[in-house]
């Protein structure tokens, strides 16, 4: 049976780089969430003629969603023969911005040596082609299973994923007894399983001063030098206890199983955009946005208070010195069993389709399994998709069409084995 369904999505390897750079050719750029209707309707239109029921879910009222940008996820069920477990391969429609140093059009799907290229051709279109896919060809062989098989395509986990996957599971759309298994095809890599994440806790610093003529800043107080002293003990002091700390999981690649800190954003004085020169003004405020990665072995009333300690001593150290922090978005570290049913399901068909042992890893990021965890109460949760994870996100993003292959025969084989269709 499996070597027949195996035959089959070889044949379909033409409908599958297709099917990615369909996708990949809409530009679902968050933020700001263009064309999220769009690529929901393509793939929800796909499912309907494989025989699902299609349904579009529109967050409304959630962060991001505006009648300019709405936040339209997809979600599509074909029910089996007879009553059983439902399989739900979950994939994000986003994609980042495409950034400078692209040597070719990031949205033109070009397929070149085996290759497909493209902003979100790793990241994670070509994981949601392979899903479509795979589970095409279980149906199309006519193969009896009990229970149901499910595909959405949902917005914004790139900005944390709150109009998507979080608000599809607090109305129940992910969660037992509608589903009870979860494979998210993030590109972690075709051998290898991810079973969590990292931890994060974003959080927006801003120092404030007076607002002076530039020609006599003594009149007044700089908000960017009260930010560079923050920096300074950044640097000095917290991020070297940071890179001392390392964790079990098995977080790839090796040099994030540290903690670690990274800027993601500052700004400071005039305007953001303008045109000419700047005026003559001492900064009043500045910000930044502080992106903190933690371990399992941290506790995040911890990871705060590191910083809120550097932040207090400045104000005692600096005349005038004031900041406020506000924060932005926290998750915990997750990580899913290594015997649970997905890991041994996705296990056996990396055996039996690429003959090796499957390696067990953990994500440097997040992902939408932070939110079917916490808020659907659903354990059973893993990401499994092709794609190299340093790719992600960067200039000339690209999928290898064999791992597209390989990935959707991998997931086809663990669906059967998760609904007891497949031989054990």
């Amino acid at each position: 049976m499996l070597e027949a369904l195996f035959a089959r999505i070889d044949d379909q390897r033409d409908a599958l780089v297709e099917l990615t750079r369909e996708l990949v050719q809409i530009p679902t750029i968050n933020p700001p969430g263009d064309a999220y209707r769009a690529c929901a309707r393509l793939l929800g239109k796909r499912l309907g003629l494989a025989g699902f029921e299609v349904s579009y879910q529109r967050a409304e009222g959630a962060l991001g969603d505006s009648e300019r940008y709405p936040r339209v996820n997809v979600i599509a069920r074909y029910e089996g023969r007879e009553p059983g477990p439902c399989v739900h391969f979950n994939g994000h429609l986003d994609v980042v911005e495409p950034g400078l140093g692209w040597s070719l059009n990031p949205f033109a799907g070009v397929v070149r040596q085996g290759r497909l290229y493209g902003r979100g051709a790793c990241d994670m279109k070509g994981g949601i082609a392979a899903a479509v896919i795979a589970l095409e060809s279980v149906i199309a062989a006519g193969i009896r299973f009990p229970g149901a098989l499910e595909v959405s395509g949902t917005v914004d986990e790139e900005s944390g994923g709150h109009a998507g996957v979080a608000w599809l599971a607090r109305q129940g759309w992910f969660s037992r007894p509608r589903v009870d298994h979860v494979i998210i095809p993030e590109p972690l890599g075709v051998d290898r399983i991810c079973i969590g994440h990292r931890g994060v806790w974003w959080a927006e610093i801003e120092t404030f001063g007076r607002v002076a003529h530039g020609s006599m800043p003594f009149l007044g107080d700089c908000a960017i030098r009260h930010m560079g002293a923050f920096l300074n003990r950044l640097e000095r002091h917290l991020l070297p206890k940071l890179a001392t700390r390392q964790t079990a999981m098995p977080v790839v690649p090796r040099e994030a199983r540290q903690s670690t800190l990274c800027l993601n954003a500052v700004h400071g004085g005039g305007a953001e955009s303008h045109d000419g020169l700047p005026s003559p003004l001492v900064a009043d405020r500045c910000r930044i946005v502080l992106d903190r990665r933690f371990l399992l072995e941290e506790d995040l009333s911890e990871v705060k208070a590191e910083v809120g300690a550097i932040l207090e001593q400045l104000r005692h150290d600096r005349p005038h010195f004031r900041y406020r922090i506000t924060e932005l978005m926290e998750v915990l570290p997750s990580l899913t069993p290594r015997d649970a049913p997905t890991v041994r399901a996705v296990a056996a068909g990396i055996e039996q389709v690429l003959d090796c042992m499957p390696l067990l890893v953990a994500s440097p990021g997040t992902y939408d399994q932070k939110h079917v965890q916490r808020i659907g109460q659903l354990e059973d949760c893993i990401a499994y998709g092709p794609g190299i994870l340093e790719l992600a996100h960067q200039p000339n993003e690209y999928v290898v069409i064999d791992d597209l292959v390989s990935s959707a025969k991998v997931m086809a084989a663990a669906t059967l084995r998760l609904l007891g269709a497949a031989p054990e």
